[in-house]
């Protein structure tokens, strides 16, 4: 599919609250035929999200202990998972250390599956994400582990006001990306 008919089919589902904010972009080196073009999103005018750029304002997480000391990620404990951990061990860890210990295995799995969406994005074909974005349902989007699908389906015209609301939890536990998209549309409903 050609970048114009992409764009006009990505800009038909854009949220009318974001019309004029954010914008999908595009640059192709007529030139240069074994280098592919560049594909960014913008948020009033200026480029918040280029696939290939260290350099954008988004933070890109550079190891594990950046990750898991990131303050602006909750990591949800259950009382079910301390209970496992109880079991594991088999009662030899003190209360208090248990929670710790859930936490911290909790974040690791965590910060593996961001680094691997965040090394999947720096290589992501932007033409090809967005056309499984518009050949797959909202909610599989929104439930994908795929940064870039995430942030379509989060400015995506169908997801309501409500739907933004209640996803305030969930959204904790995803790349910064996502959640900078998130609250720009959350400020918008």
């Amino acid at each position: 599919m050609s970048w114009s008919k992409l764009k006009q089919q990505l800009d038909s589902f854009l949220s009318p609250a974001l019309a004029g904010t954010v914008a999908y972009r595009a640059t192709s080196y007529r030139f240069l035929p074994d280098r592919s073009g560049s594909c960014y999103l913008t948020v009033d005018q200026k480029n918040i999200l280029n696939m290939a750029d260290a350099t954008t304002p988004i933070q890109w997480y550079k190891n594990d202990q950046e990750i898991k000391n990131d303050p602006n990620i909750v990591i949800p404990v259950s009382p079910e998972e301390i209970e496992a951990i109880r079991k594991e061990t088999k009662g030899a860890v003190p209360e208090e250390r248990l929670e710790i210990m859930v936490r911290g295995r909790k974040s690791t799995s965590h910060a593996k599956e961001l680094l691997a969406a965040q090394a999947a994005l720096s290589k992501t074909n932007f033409t090809a994400v967005a056309t499984t974005f518009l050949a797959t349902s909202i909610e599989d989007n929104l439930e994908s582990s795929d940064i870039l699908l995430n942030i379509l389906a989060l400015i995506d015209r169908r997801v309501g006001k409500k739907r933004i609301l209640n996803m305030s939890d969930s959204i904790k536990m995803k790349h910064s990306a996502v959640q900078y998209f998130y609250e720009l549309r959350r400020r918008t409903v």
